[in-house]
């Protein structure tokens, strides 16, 4: 094939525009290609290597694929308790069966654990998701912690250059002492990675056991006083003024509207100030 005929090749990969769609994210819609659920024009594809453009005809399940929505994005300050799933197969409760009814349907970026709570993004848009996951867009994580043992401020600052627990490696975290009691700490911790339970682990490894886990910020967007289990949507212009050009050129991002004023009074949610 020479580079003319690469230019005309249609659109993108299918399994992408699932996601951008908001139906599930970009791995979950591999899936569904590999189990015969989704059809182009037609016809059950098999496989994810499919590109597609505006005028082949998607559907998932018999079900055609919806119209793609402007991007959104919501905060959502997550309890404890809940799974981040949309379907937990030990049967516990999970955020999305908890999140208000009037929203559209959501995926979150990244995960919290089941006792960990606070700040957790959620979009319809299934490419934003994953460039935000991306331990390349590098976002600063910040947690607040408290956790049962001693700890002095100097075995914090050596996490600065990372550390390497179980053959697993942790970049670097900066970590401060906030506040010590009689049998616990406050400390607040800030990472980029967010690996599987690395605060935890982490923490573990210095000899303390984590209590309460609250992710506070998620890069430039804040937990602040949203109350437990609300939803609080990010209006257009601020989620493109904090994404930036190149973030959202990643993402694909369709941000061509904007939820400002009345029209986030009359959808109900808080509007992010």
């Amino acid at each position: 094939m020479n580079g003319n005929d690469n230019q005309h090749k249609p659109g993108e990969r299918v399994a992408k525009v699932i996601a951008r769609a908001g139906l599930a994210s970009r791995r979950e819609a591999e899936t569904w290609i590999a189990a015969g659920r989704v059809a182009v024009n037609g016809e059950v594809i098999a496989s994810p290597a499919r590109n597609v453009s505006a005028a082949d005809r998607i559907a998932v399940d018999g079900v055609p694929l919806p119209q793609r929505e402007r991007t959104r994005l919501f905060l959502y300050h997550k309890p404890r308790g809940l799974v981040t799933t949309h379907a937990d197969p030990q049967g516990r409760p999970t955020i999305f069966a908890a999140l208000p009814k009037n929203l559209p349907r959501l995926i979150s970026v990244g995960r919290l654990d089941l006792a960990t709570e606070g700040l957790l993004l959620l979009t319809n848009d299934g490419g934003l998701a994953r460039t935000l996951e991306l331990p390349s867009t590098a976002w600063l994580r910040r947690y607040r912690v408290r956790a049962y043992g001693k700890v002095m401020q100097p075995q914090l600052d050596a996490l600065r250059d990372g550390i390497t627990i179980d053959g697993i490696r942790y970049g670097p975290i900066d970590a401060q002492l906030d506040r010590e009691q009689t049998s616990n700490v406050w400390i607040t911790f800030a990472i980029r990675e967010g690996k599987n339970r690395e605060v935890r682990n982490v923490l573990r490894h210095l000899g303390l056991q984590v209590a309460r886990l609250i992710r506070v910020s998620f890069g430039p967007f804040q937990l602040g006083d949203l109350p437990e289990g609300d939803v609080a949507e990010v209006p257009t212009r601020i989620l493109r003024d904090q994404l930036g050009e190149k973030l959202a050129k990643a993402a694909g991002n369709y941000l061509s509207s904007q939820l400002i004023g009345a029209e986030a009074r009359r959808l109900g949610f808080l509007e992010l100030r």
